[in-house]
């Protein structure tokens, strides 16, 4: 029988919490916090943030964030609010994993069992989630890529779809900043392609978990 395509945040909540690789990166998670506090000024310190990406970087867009001005009050403010978003970030992750940990249900999962490969990336273009990702992803890498080959400035572009894959997103930064010193096109093309199995990885796991909280995946 089809499960209904509302969100169950109780859902959500259990496949943060009941398998071993969603508690494991929970625990990482904390532990980059007690590091946060201990070390605030070290390159340590942005280890919550860059565990609970790609949802903890979505403030960096808006006006206000941990490090807003304008006095004790507004500071506090703005770090509570900061600190219950990697909360909700580090659940809904620790979900996504959970999610993926579990073994395909009939129910939720409708590609065939006989292709296991197949099944797995299904998930990041079968539903909504996934594809309002990678459509966000794609957006992102298509301005940067305008701006590297097309625009005479291109500034500070990579920094979009840096975000918008993170966080294996650095990893392909690290890889390609080699090359870009000695071949700029090699180093280009090795963090685009970077950026898109960085994508394709986080819209699998957005669609893995859409599967389990929401039901069967649209059809459309």
């Amino acid at each position: 029988m089809p499960t209904s395509a509302r969100f169950r945040p109780r859902r959500l909540l259990a496949l943060a919490t009941d398998s071993l690789p969603a508690r494991a990166y929970l625990g990482l998670v904390a532990l980059g916090v007690v590091v946060l506090f201990l070390a605030p000024d070290s390159p340590y310190a942005m280890a919550p943030a860059l565990l609970t990406a790609p949802l903890s970087f979505l403030p960096v867009v808006l006006p206000f964030g941990a490090g807003t001005a304008g006095g004790g009050a507004a500071e506090v403010a703005a770090a509570v609010l900061y600190g219950g978003w990697l909360l909700l970030c580090a659940l809904v992750n620790a979900a996504a994993f959970g999610a993926l940990a579990r073994r395909p249900d009939r129910a939720t999962d409708r590609a065939p069992a006989a292709r296991p490969r197949r099944t797995l990336l299904a998930a990041a273009v079968d539903n909504w989630p996934a594809r309002a990702y990678v459509a966000v992803v794609v957006a992102a890498l298509g301005t940067f890529l305008y701006a590297v080959l097309l625009s005479p400035d291109p500034g500070f572009a990579g920094i979009w779809p840096l975000i918008a894959a993170a966080p294996l997103s650095f990893l392909a930064a690290a890889v390609s900043a080699p090359a870009e010193y000695s071949l700029p096109w090699l180093g280009t093309l090795l963090f685009s392609v970077g950026v898109v199995l960085a994508g394709l990885v986080n819209a699998v796991l957005i669609g893995r978990l859409t599967r389990r909280i929401g039901g069967p995946p649209s059809r459309g």
